[in-house]
């Protein structure tokens, strides 16, 4: 008789094991390619990156990718930066940030972080 509320007991710990690994996998999986999934792909384009389309409300977001990927080299200054994308939306002294529009119903943003030489470190999309 005690052997069925055991075999129950260890039968719901392996489903819950199970469950939480299926839930972990899944998580991680959309937190490692969420900027593909949120972001398109397209090709940097100064003239659309200068002068977006109100209508197109992540037009900025879908270059970001590229942008990162190919335009943006740790080491650039910031003045090579703002030659390439323009003047920034926000600025501070080792910080600037490009707003990216709204994105999978959130308003995103470019942000470029610099040393005290204002050189490049490094970049991130950051969400508000």
């Amino acid at each position: 008789m005690d052997e069925k509320p055991q075999k129950l007991l260890t039968g719901l710990a392996i489903a819950f094991a199970v469950f939480t690994l299926l839930v972990t996998i899944v998580f991680f999986g959309w937190w490692a390619f969420k900027e593909r999934l949120v972001f398109g792909d397209e090709p940097f384009d100064p003239v659309v990156w200068m002068n977006p389309d109100p209508a197109h409300s992540c037009e900025r977001g879908d270059m970001v990718l590229d942008i990162k990927r190919r335009l943006l080299k740790p080491g650039m200054t910031k003045s090579e930066v703002m030659m390439q994308l323009g003047r920034p939306s926000w600025e501070e002294s080792t910080q600037i940030e490009y707003d990216l529009g709204v994105c999978l119903w959130v308003v995103h943003g470019l942000r470029l972080y610099f040393d005290p030489q204002e050189r490049l470190m490094h970049s991130a999309i950051v969400q508000h």
